[in-house]
């Protein structure tokens, strides 16, 4: 399990606002190329973000569906991302005054991305997701200046 956190200047009802807006999904998540649809009740038990990774014209067209939900605290979802498989992933949300200390847990669960798990793999998920929690802060704080 790949297990990345950040402290977000931003209250937890802000964060979890950015990740309700299922249209951000490529915006903060790595690999990402472009979302093509979201699930009209997402993010909502069983809804659906309909994505797509890759290089034109090398991309594939996968999922991420919602497993829990829990409104300001917590979002589990199932992330696909063939060929290499899919991943359960789990984020929180806590306040820390002023702001949120979010964690993110992934975990593979089948394909290739599962049978291959080991420390270097795992290395490069916990790299890949600091990325994208980086680009989560950003959303979330809605920032007017760049940080270095």
């Amino acid at each position: 399990m790949a297990t990345v956190n950040c402290y977000i200047a931003a209250s937890p009802s802000q964060v979890f606002a950015a990740l309700c807006d299922g249209w951000y999904y490529s915006g903060w998540v790595v690999g990402t190329s472009h979302v093509r649809a979201v699930d009209a009740d997402w993010p909502a038990v069983g809804s659906r973000i309909h994505h797509a990774a890759g290089v034109w014209p090398l991309v594939t067209r996968d999922e991420t569906l919602v497993e829990e939900v829990d409104l300001d605290h917590r979002l589990v979802l199932t992330a696909r991302g063939r060929p290499l498989g899919e991943a359960r992933v789990v984020i929180t949300l806590a306040g820390e005054s002023p702001g949120t200390r979010l964690t993110m847990e992934e975990t593979p669960t089948a394909g290739p991305g599962q049978w291959l798990h080991n420390p270097a793999t795992e290395a490069l998920l916990i790299r890949r997701n600091t990325e994208s929690l980086a680009r989560l802060t950003a959303l979330a704080e809605r920032r007017t200046q760049p940080v270095h």
